[in-house]
Order: structure tokens, then sequence, then C-alpha cells
């Protein structure tokens, strides 16, 4: 792609406003992403209320986490409507329709009449608010990766991205405060009667005060040059994709899949595998569960800044490298140690911070014409399986081998180091070399 003679400066650092702009998305992400993760922590209540009572617990459990991950599920379709919309008429509007989007459901999901009230429509409702949610998520993720990409400067887009990367990560914590929090501060009966309904009044609260903030951001420069200069796509964003970007989709959902099992894996699975396999108690693989996240923050801006600093495809080969010792090493040593869960867990955590080296890949595949339409289908599509099927599939490996997650997150790994290679081929071939702030 050529230069614009309207190119915007890509040499300037980042300035106060550059910074703004960071932390209202950052926050605003975290936010969002707290609202669509706390089902999970509150599933086990949930069986109980939105059931029948008669209904065994190990059914009830099965159709909410069904519920759950019909989210997930939701995903692609709401990603790819808002991208299709966000390519045609601007970024900000869907960054601030997806947090509409998830703020209210979860809302209402704290107000939701259970079975004892209203019978099967509690669950039918239930799933109605869900969905709603994933097809929020599915906007948001995508939206927000692409929106500080085409705020900042070229040479700190990979930190930009990391930034939004580890605000998601910080939702994920932010759930898991809150949802101890509500367990320590009242009983099992009071949560079963009422208290199960505040994490989820918090999260709508969360994402109106978000929505508000996001009022402060503007349009950004490549959209409104590209508007002016009439370059938006003349056909259907999506078909222009699958036509003319193949090689840009695939690239993007095998680093989505990689990034999807990195996450699934050591960060939301290896809680309960902890308890499970090493008899560590609850409160214990929390407690290094939220060092790990933490650790993940972190490294998620350090896998970003590296991106800036040295490449794509050198961070790549180097995280996944990282990725796979650490991961051996925690599981391979906690069978046999589990007095070191909590410095192993925190470097695992670090090492998946790989993954904030993906979105700027992602977002430099695709021209910015068609670019929030081409990241959301890639990432949504192969979040969509990646997230689904891996639960199922390491459950049944784990009834071979309590390696499982080890060997399962090395394989991934391979995926990570040949992604990694193609890209630093890429980037000497100077095919990679186009900024993000070219229209």
């Amino acid at each position: 792609m050529n230069a614009s003679p309207l190119t915007l400066p890509s040499a300037r650092p980042l300035g106060r406003q550059d910074y703004k702009t960071l932390s209202l998305a950052a926050l605003g992400g975290a936010l969002e992403f707290y609202d669509f993760i706390i089902f999970v922590f509150f599933a086990v209540v949930l069986g109980k209320l939105f059931f029948p009572p008669s209904m065994p617990d190990w059914l009830s459990q099965l159709q909410t986490y069904g519920i759950f991950a019909a989210g997930y599920l939701a995903r692609p379709l709401g990603g790819i409507v808002m991208a299709h919309f966000g390519d045609l008429f601007g970024r900000k509007r869907m960054f601030t329709l997806s947090i509409v989007l998830m703020a209210l459901p979860t809302l209402a999901m704290g107000m939701l009449p259970t079975y004892h009230d209203i019978g099967i429509a509690a669950p039918l409702l239930l799933l109605t608010l869900r969905i709603l949610q994933g097809a929020a998520i599915g906007g948001e993720v995508p939206g927000a990766w692409v929106f500080v990409a085409e705020h900042a400067p070229s040479r700190h887009t990979g930190f930009a991205c990391g930034v939004i990367t580890s605000g998601l990560t910080v939702g994920i914590l932010l759930g898991s405060l809150i949802a101890t929090a509500i367990n320590m501060a009242f009983s099992q009966q009071q949560i079963a009667e009422w208290a199960w309904r505040v994490p989820f009044l918090i999260g709508g609260v969360f994402g109106l005060v978000a929505m508000q903030l996001r009022q402060w951001l503007h349009e950004t420069p490549v959209f409104a040059e590209m508007k002016a200069r009439k370059k938006l796509s003349r056909e259907l964003p999506l078909k222009t994709v699958l036509k003319q970007h193949k090689t840009g989709v695939a690239l993007s959902m095998f680093l989505t899949w990689f990034l999807a099992i990195a996450i699934v894996v050591a960060i939301l699975m290896a809680p309960a595998y902890l308890q499970k396999q090493f008899s560590i108690l609850p409160v214990d693989s929390l407690r290094a569960n939220s060092l790990a996240v933490i650790a993940l923050s972190f490294g998620c801006l350090v896998a970003g800044w590296l991106s800036d600093r040295i490449g794509s495809g050198f961070t790549l080969i180097g995280g996944s490298l990282l990725l796979g010792v650490s991961s051996h090493l925690f599981y391979s040593i906690m069978a046999q140690d589990s007095s070191q869960l909590y410095p192993l867990y925190t470097l695992l955590g670090f090492s998946v911070g790989i993954v904030g080296a993906v979105p700027l890949v992602m977002v430099r595949v695709f021209p910015a014409a068609v670019r929030f339409s081409g990241l959301s289908f890639s990432y949504n599509v192969a979040y969509a399986f990646a997230g689904g099927l891996t639960p199922v599939l390491l459950s049944l490996w784990l009834k071979y081998d309590a390696m499982a997650p080890s060997y399962y997150l090395m394989v991934q790994c391979l995926i990570g180091l040949a992604a990694g290679i193609y890209l630093l081929l890429r980037e000497k071939g100077g095919i990679l070399a186009e900024t993000i702030d070219q229209p």
C-alpha cells in the first residue's frame, strides 16, 4: 500500500492525548470484560437458582455452563455486524455501542427473577441476556485494538494494543477479586438468596460509567481521513476481506487460536485443575491465579513494547519459547512440589503475556478500509472454536494424562513459533512495512 500524502506523522512520541485515549479505552475494556466474565464465578449458584430444584446438580451445572458458552458462540455474529458498521460509519460509534450492549444485559441479570418466580422463562431470559453479552464482547475487543492502533503513532502501535490487552486481563482480575469479596462477606445462604445479584449490578454500573467515559474519545484520524477522501469500502467489507485478504484471515485465526488457548488453559482453567489434580486449597489456587493475572497484564505491556522495538516476528518467537518452557516447568514441578505454586504460576502468567503481541499483527495485515471487519471476523470465529473446544478436549485428555495442560500449551507454542518465523520472513521482505496510520 502506497503512503498517502495525508499520512499522519508516525515518528512522533506518545503525547498527552494518546495516553488519555489509551487510558479511557483500556479502562472501558476492563470494565466490559468484567461484565462478560463475572458469570463464570457464580455458575454454581446460578445453576441452582435458574433450573428446577429436582434437576440433578450435574445437569443444572452443564446447562449453566452451556448458557455461559452461548456468549462465546454469539461473539462472531455480534463482532461481524458491529465491525461492518464500524468500517462504514466510524470506529467510535461501535466502540460506544458495544459497551451499552454489555452494560444493560449485565444490569438486567442482576434483577432477573429466578426459576422459583417465573419457571422456565428464567433460564430462557438468562440465555437471551448472555447472547447479548457475547455479541457485545465480539465487537468490543477487535474494536478496541483497531481504535487505539489508528490513534497511536505507528512506532508505538504495538504498545497501544498491548495496553488494551492488558486492560482486558485486568477485567478478569477484577471479577476474581469481587467474587472473592462476595464469598468472604456473605454466607452461602445469603449469596443464594440475594447477594449473587450484587456483582451483576456492580457490573452494570461499571458499564454505564465506562460509556460516559467514552464520550470523551474522538473518532480515529485514519477513519476521519478515509471518510473525507471518500476512501471507505465500496462493497460489503467482509466480502472484500474474504476475497482479497485470505492470508491475513488465516494468519489472524492461527494467532487467535494461540492467544485463546493460552488464556483459557493457563489462566481460566488452571485454578480448578490445581484443586483437583494436586489438592491445592481453593484459597491458595485463587490467590496464585490473581498473581498470575497481574503478571499477565504486565507481560502484555512488555510484549507490545517489544513488538515496536524488535518486530512481531522476534517477539513471538521468544515469547512462544518462554511460554513453552514455563508451562512445562509449572506443571511438572507442581506434580512433585506444590510449595513452588506462587513463583511458578506468576512466571507462567507473565509468559502468557506474549498474547499482547498478537493484536499488532492482526491490525497490520488488513488495510484500513476493511480493518475492523477483517480483524473481527478472524478473531471472533477462531476464538469461538478455540474457547468452546478447549475445555472439552482438555477434559478428555486429562482422563489419560495429568500433564495434558502442559502438552496442550506446548503444542500451541509451536503455532506461535511458526507464526513468528513466518512474520520474521515477511518483515525482512518488507511485506508488513506499511504503517497503521495509512488509510
